[in-house]
């Protein structure tokens, strides 16, 4: 069951207007937006290894202090997504989705969040920037702090055949020889790691004897109903060089963030790296991100098929996280793209926006999917964004929804794909 929340008011110092600004970009004479979804991964967030985690035995030196709890979108996080809600508003306005200075009626808008802290409190504040003084509601499912079926990125499918499979094609994923190819191929990151850390003085090394990095054991594991999981460096090595890089977007001071290790862009991305491997062997194989994206797909699909409302919203944020982003892009067959300014491939706050636009003149329906981001420098220093001063977009392009030069594709292309999901998708108990 989801549950409707009325959103208010969080901080009044964040009430922002919205200016009259400029074009974000030209678009093609008598092109029309018509309706957007964004699937958003939520804000910035403390990490969600603690004290007496994989953190606190890696190294014997001490992490700096948060003030957010664990897992949590911190203050910063909040005040950056009523940012990005202010531009996404004045881009919409600007598109005449919207009408300037006026709250959308409710049936225009749909904001629906995953149940946790984070991303409940990421639709929040995006809400406070887009729709300021608005009464808006966000969606959620009633039980607070527990995955929502449609954003739980966990294995549908429990027979044998399935599990042999989905481990071959994370195995195939990962490289030509599988998890230990891809280890192999991350060492120099291991290794640097383990020079940040000084791992061999870690309590996983004076006390469990474990004092080699890239010797730890490693294997996936896929199990009905849990996410697909992975141990050794490549989980381990993703909580710490995860704890750096929101260090980074937090602002915290240089020589605070990897006790001042890290000396180059090169090593950020060494580290981020580790990281982004760590989402797609998990859930980017085809056939696994089949899977576990199978509610969200359909839910997506829905949208645009005008079954989930009577009267779908021109409007949709969805908010979930970077393992919905993965299987969502592996699903629809994105092209490999590149996010200038980014070391991740989907960026915390970062939204996958898929439009839906008419041209005019020939009376058809086009699609375009954009990757909508900020970079690193911009999560650092906190920056608002405005049409002026936008963030990064990144066109998209699905395998079976070719695009033209302006980075349209066909509608129709664009439903077949997706319905052709729905018939081979597996359903969520």
């Amino acid at each position: 069951m989801i549950k409707k929340f009325n959103y208010r008011t969080l901080l009044c110092g964040l009430l922002i207007s919205l200016p009259c600004l400029p074009a974000v970009s030209a678009t093609p004479e008598g092109y029309q937006l018509e309706q957007v979804v964004l699937f958003s991964r939520h804000g910035l967030r403390a990490p969600l290894a603690n004290s007496g985690s994989v953190l606190a035995i890696s190294t014997p030196k001490t992490w700096p202090e948060w003030e957010t709890k664990g897992g949590h979108l911190t203050s910063k996080g909040g005040i950056l997504e009523s940012y990005f809600g202010e531009y996404v508003s004045s881009w919409l306005t600007q598109e005449k989705l919207f009408n300037k200075d006026t709250c959308p009626l409710a049936k225009d808008t749909f904001i629906y969040a995953n149940s946790l802290q984070r991303t409940l409190a990421t639709a929040q504040y995006f809400t406070l920037g887009a729709f300021p003084g608005c009464d808006v509601k966000i969606f959620h499912q009633a039980d607070l702090g527990v995955m929502d079926p449609n954003f739980n990125p966990i294995i549908h499918d429990g027979s044998d055949e399935f599990k042999q499979s989905a481990l071959a094609a994370m195995n195939a994923e990962a490289s030509t020889n599988g998890l230990a190819g891809l280890n192999k191929e991350l060492k120099p990151s291991y290794d640097l790691l383990s020079k940040i850390t000084d791992y061999k003085n870690g309590s996983v090394c004076l006390t469990d004897k474990r004092c080699d990095l890239n010797n730890e054991p490693a294997e996936f594991t896929v199990e009905k109903d849990k996410e697909p999981g992975v141990s050794g460096p490549l989980r381990i090595g993703t909580s710490i060089s995860d704890a750096f890089i929101l260090q980074y977007y937090e602002g915290f001071p240089i020589q605070d963030i990897a006790w001042g290790a890290i000396q180059s862009d090169s090593e950020w991305k060494m580290l981020a790296t580790i990281k982004d491997r760590y989402g797609e062997v998990l859930f980017g194989s085809p056939l696994v991100a089949k899977d576990v994206s199978a509610p969200l797909i359909k839910y997506i699909n829905a949208i645009f098929t005008q079954d989930v409302m009577r009267q779908p919203a021109k409007f949709n944020l969805l908010v979930g996280h970077d393992s919905n982003a993965v299987s969502l892009l592996s699903v629809l067959k994105i092209k490999p793209y590149q996010l200038p300014g980014q070391f991740e491939k989907t960026p915390i706050g970062g939204k996958i926006a898929f439009e839906r636009w008419k041209d005019k003149a020939t009376d058809k329906n086009l699609m375009k999917i954009e990757y909508i981001y900020q970079t690193r420098e911009q999560i650092r220093r906190g920056d608002k964004l405005t049409l002026n001063h936008p963030p990064k977009r990144v066109v998209l392009e699905m395998t079976d929804c070719p695009i033209d030069i302006n980075g349209f594709c066909s509608f129709e292309d664009f439903t077949k794909a997706l319905s052709a999901l729905q018939d081979t998708t597996p359903k969520a108990e």
